[in-house]
């Protein structure tokens, strides 16, 4: 029985003015014996018959209520409206009513004690104290009123000495004797009962990671609330008389009854420098096996995005080390690219190659995993490590194997971590692999929540949560230090479907992205970046003018190659400009193929492209052509480092510095 429906009855038995002595009189006879719940609960027994046992056992005033239980529920349910309706009566007659758990009953003072105490605390003429005996508080006592809890037992006391002692050890580094026993000894000398105040909730309904709590009327959106398991949950639902939590944690402890306190702060994750280099979970704690993470700070998960005034225009490249996205989709440091594509197309490793090329250029990088296979991201961690990045990224992970709660809250996590660094005016680059599973894992908890279903069974808010997610991945004013955060969110389609509810989303939050095609993949094109469906809406403005001159008619060449492909591919018969623009085309996707792990530098880039533009390539068979690449760098590195110095350094692409290029591929061809 739900706490709606006690209340519904508890209405009714107030409309009929239902006595005390009324009330106590229907209890006995119910609890007296268990044939008259069998007569009014039994499905048999004619209607005509359970109105004569009602009239003949129960006072009239209550009669229509008993009825009422009788035909909806079991009868045995009375005693509980019966105790919830008797303190509301209290309440109307300005009685309070307490709880007290302790280990032996009070004296006769002690008693009055109470209730004075109560009525102090309440306001209330009287006080009704009901006495629980608890053996585990160990000495002294706790008292319940009010939805608060006034908490003067032993055990707490002795609680407050172990989390002091476990402090200091931790601090200290080390277990120091003489540290313990001095805490001991200014804890026993100053011995007195401290009395806390705190607002308590009880559980109506737990299970699947939810659950539905009654009290805790002061508790905001979004506060973090501790069940008596120890198990965390943070507040998704506020209703009227119940409000709904997910759980960071098992429930297997939790149970109808269970009581709930309010820590009265929202939900947030520990952050610093000592998180680089680690792998945490969606609460910041370390699961990487390598001991304790001291934090420099503590920020909420759910952050208000920079305002404009807040932030700059994106200026400065993020490099990503690939050809075909450096080329032709630059992404600038505060800009939101979308990585997009089907399963097993490519997808995070473009931007694992992006991480790995931030290495020596002052930017922290965070990879979030969300719903991925534990198996997936150990791989990933330890190419990571391979490569030496993992001394500038953090891990934020939340597996398939976590609840759907912890896959919900990782990305905001992640991105407290990040904004961290940003406010430091530190360059971020973020991961989030991958939105989709998020918004399953919102869905579910949406639904649990029994929040109304919309499109695809999403909930209306569905656009909200990303949106309020990305919006935070910003490059910040120079007066907030000029950090920034990039933004790699990666969505995954069903057959290349961009236009489904999710896709759609993120393609209207982000500010550009890069679709990978399924059938370019196949076809051995990696990256598969589709020329035509990707876009990136800022990052021209920050692309280095060595890379913009150098990209030149690219994407547009592709673009005509594509097409040309298209209606080629059944001719036979072909004009030698035809033939020579296919030659030049194929040429072009060969050179941007990519193998994973090898990202490459800007001067690298720049040249490749002037020798592509240039024509360099033509004469060189397909399957040769990134052999001479290769080979081509090596040689021009090895033999005109002045070229390699001067896009790196001016990143600017002269006239005369083009025609130098040219001229050392020439060298080397010949």
């Amino acid at each position: 029985m739900n706490q709606m429906m006690i209340n519904d009855y508890i209405s009714a038995l107030l409309k009929a003015n239902v006595s005390v002595d009324d009330i106590n009189k229907t209890k006995s006879v119910i609890d007296s014996t268990n044939e008259v719940a069998e007569i009014l609960d039994s499905p048999s027994v004619p209607a005509q018959e359970k109105e004569n046992a009602i009239k003949e056992l129960f006072p009239k005033s209550i009669r229509g209520v008993i009825a009422k239980i009788s035909d909806e529920m079991q009868l045995n349910e009375f005693s509980q409206i019966a105790k919830e309706y008797l303190i509301e009566l209290d309440k109307r007659n300005n009685i309070a009513n307490a709880v007290i758990r302790c280990v032996t009953d009070p004296s006769a003072e002690q008693l009055e004690g109470f209730k004075a105490f109560v009525c102090k605390e309440t306001g209330a003429a009287d006080a009704k104290i009901e006495i629980v005996k608890d053996p585990s508080l160990i000495g002294g006592f706790v008292i319940d009123v009010d939805g608060k809890q006034f908490d003067r037992s032993l055990k707490t006391k002795l609680n407050s000495i172990k989390e002091s002692v476990e402090k200091n050890a931790v601090q200290n580094n080390n277990i120091d004797t003489a540290g313990i026993i001095s805490i001991l000894k200014e804890d026993i000398k100053e011995f007195e009962f401290e009395t806390k105040d705190e607002e308590i909730g009880t559980v109506i309904s737990v299970g699947d990671g939810i659950a539905t709590v009654y009290g805790l009327n002061s508790v905001m959106y979004g506060e973090i609330i501790i069940f008596e398991s120890g198990v965390k949950g943070m507040v998704q639902n506020i209703k009227k008389n119940s409000i709904g939590c997910i759980l960071f944690g098992s429930d297997d402890e939790i149970s109808e009854g269970s009581r709930v306190k309010r820590t009265g702060k929202k939900a947030g994750v520990p952050v610093g420098e000592g998180f680089i280099g680690r792998v945490v979970n969606a609460l910041g704690e370390p699961i990487d096996g390598k001991g304790k993470i001291d934090a420099d700070d503590y920020r909420l998960v759910e952050q208000p995005a920079p305002s404009i005034v807040e932030r700059k225009s994106v200026s400065k490249p993020l490099e990503t080390g690939i050809l075909a996205i450096d080329s032709m989709f630059p992404i600038g440091r505060g800009q939101r690219e979308l990585i997009i594509g089907d399963r097993q197309t490519g997808k995070t490793s473009i931007a694992l190659d992006t991480i790995l090329n931030q290495k020596g250029k002052d930017c922290i990088c965070i990879y979030n995993a969300i719903g991925q296979k534990a198996s997936t991201v150990a791989k990933l961690v330890g190419d990571l490590e391979k490569h030496g990045a993992l001394e500038y990224t953090i891990v934020v992970c939340s597996t398939a194997a976590d609840p759907a709660s912890l896959q919900y809250i990782s990305p905001y996590s992640a991105t407290a971590i990040a904004e961290y660094f940003m406010y430091q005016g530190r360059d971020c680059l973020i991961v989030y692999d991958d939105l989709s599973k998020h918004a399953v894992a919102y869905r579910a908890i949406s639904l649990l929540l029994e929040r109304p279903p919309g499109r695809e069974a999403y909930p209306g808010d569905v656009f909200y949560l990303h949106s309020r997610l990305l919006e935070r991945s910003s490059r910040l004013s120079d007066e907030l230090g000029g950090g920034s955060i990039t933004a790699l969110p990666i969505i995954e389609t069903q057959a290349g479907d961009v236009s489904a509810y999710i896709p759609t989303n993120v393609i209207s939050i982000t500010d550009g992205q890069i679709y990978l095609e399924a059938d370019l993949f196949f076809a051995g094109q990696r990256p598969a970046v589709n020329v035509g469906l990707s876009v990136s809406r800022v990052g021209g403005a920050a692309q280095t003018k060595a890379m913009k001159k150098a990209s030149g008619s690219l994407r547009v060449d592709l673009a005509q190659f594509r097409e040309m492909e298209v209606f080629t591919q059944f001719s036979s018969d072909l004009d030698e400009e035809t033939k020579a623009s296919l030659v030049y085309g194929s040429g072009l996707m060969e050179l941007l193929k990519q193998p994973l792990g090898n990202p490459m530098s800007l001067a690298q880039q720049v040249i490749t492209l002037v020798a592509a533009i240039g024509k360099r390539f033509v004469g060189v068979e397909i399957k040769n052509i990134k052999k001479y690449q290769a080979e081509m760098l090596k040689y021009i590195s090895e033999n005109h480092k002045e070229i390699i110095e001067k896009i790196n350094t001016e990143k600017v692409l002269t006239d005369e510095l083009k025609e130098q290029i040219l001229n050392a591929v020439d060298e080397f061809e010949k």
